[in-house]
């Protein structure tokens, strides 16, 4: 089977220089995508030791980050647990408790 991470490596290999995401005055090209999720990758992989099958909380708005702290975790073999920065109290760890997820990425914000 062909999955998301593979389609997204496949277009960042042939057209790096293209864009992908634009965010307010940002743009960022499927190569700057590419290296921003492999060094999260590593940071999480190295510093949190995450080994494939753990799952993750995700508790970022919506901005690129989120992007790439999604392929990370696909690269890293981590399910992810996206998480609606709107919900608190209960039903937030209600959430977090279906999630099963035993470490959450959050921003200092949330």
């Amino acid at each position: 089977p062909v999955t998301l991470l593979d389609v997204f490596q496949e277009h960042a290999r042939r057209q790096p220089h293209r864009p992908l995401l634009r965010f307010q005055d940002e743009v960022h090209t499927y190569e700057d995508v590419e290296r921003r999720s492999n060094r999260a990758a590593r940071v999480l992989s190295r510093c949190l030791g995450l080994q494939p099958g753990r799952a993750v909380a995700v508790f970022l708005p919506n901005e690129p980050t989120y992007v790439w702290a999604w392929l990370a975790l696909a690269k890293l073999g981590c399910p992810m647990a996206c998480l609606n920065t709107n919900v608190r109290a209960r039903a937030l760890r209600h959430a977090l408790a279906a999630a099963g997820a035993t470490l959450v990425l959050a921003s200092p914000g949330e």
